[in-house]
């Protein structure tokens, strides 16, 4: 099967794009924005994703795309109408691309969307589901709702079955973002604040979604469904941080202060939206991915910890 991976040097992409090619019924073709060291990658250069980008040499001869590359949740903001600019990749650069891969004939389009799309928090026991009304917040979610909304259209139109997967936050070897800040704060072994944080947070270890993308290239049950995605086992912050700490080989320095005292003490300093992060619940359900593709996580959470810290080992 021909396969046409987006973003194939990026966090997700890479790894994807690794494990891809140990499936040898699989041939896959990177889309990168700059040439790879020579190899026997096959590739195709793309300078831009939005919607003047000419896809036509990527998309012959192939049946499946997988779309994951996007204009990711930037924490601080450098351009004057951020909308716009998510808008521009996530929006029109996709359905730019959806539309040409529908008009080639591609069978399958596998959009890396976010649980962004379904909301920014739940209630502790009162998850999201897959087919809960969505209710974006930021400016990436919402564009990750409009290109679902998009790309649904244009399956109706072309027969193209599309498969739309949101993860919530994943983590992995080499992950960024707030997650490598937290570790770098455990690596420290600095006394952190948060040894009494009750919340509930689904996570999804970088090879969990992998197996579950792959999973979806040619299930039967994946066609024109929206999954999500996580290990099947909901931590609080202080229980991620316990279980970072064990799989650095570090001992975790967590002092028990009342949630309520720490949101009180966040908001007075103009960081709610960090205390959201670390204090607030976001659960997702994934009965309907288990369901419908017979899936099951292959790494349980501390597993997937353990595959974030590869020297620290037996």
């Amino acid at each position: 099967m021909n396969i046409v991976l987006t973003g194939a040097t990026g966090f997700l992409g890479a790894r994807l794009a690794d494990q891809i090619d140990r499936q040898g019924d699989l041939n896959l073709t990177y889309i990168v924005r700059r040439a790879l060291p020579a190899g026997d990658k096959c590739e195709v250069v793309m300078g831009s994703l939005d919607a003047c980008t000419d896809w036509s040499a990527a998309l012959k001869s192939q049946e499946v795309v997988i779309h994951a590359a996007a204009r990711v949740h930037i924490m601080k903001e450098e351009v004057a109408d951020s909308l716009a600019e998510y808008r521009k990749v996530n929006v029109e650069g996709t359905l730019n691309l959806a539309r040409q891969a529908g008009a080639a004939g591609i069978r399958r389009f596998i959009f890396i969307s976010s649980i962004k799309v379904s909301g920014e928090q739940t209630a502790i026991g009162q998850p999201f589901f897959a087919d809960d009304v969505p209710s974006p917040e930021d400016f990436y979610g919402i564009s990750k709702h409009e290109a679902e909304q998009g790309l649904r259209q244009i399956a109706a139109e072309t027969g193209m079955e599309v498969v739309v997967i949101r993860p919530p936050l994943v983590y992995g070897p080499g992950v960024k973002g707030n997650f490598a800040s937290m570790i770098k704060l455990v690596g420290k072994g600095l006394p952190l604040p948060l040894g009494a944080v009750h919340n509930k947070r689904s996570l999804v270890a970088l090879d969990n979604l992998v197996d579950l993308i792959i999973t979806c290239i040619d299930h039967p049950g994946a066609a024109n469904e929206t999954f999500l995605v996580s290990d099947g086992e909901d931590l609080s912050t202080t229980q991620l941080l316990q279980g970072v700490a064990e799989a650095m080989g570090k001992p975790s320095r967590l002092i028990p202060v009342p949630a309520g005292l720490l949101q009180f003490g966040a908001t007075l300093l103009g960081k709610k939206a960090m205390a959201q992060r670390l204090l607030g619940s976001l659960q997702v359900d994934i009965s309907h991915t288990r369901k419908c593709l017979n899936w099951t996580p292959p790494l349980t959470v501390k597993q997937g910890l353990q595959r974030c810290f590869p020297n620290q080992q037996d």
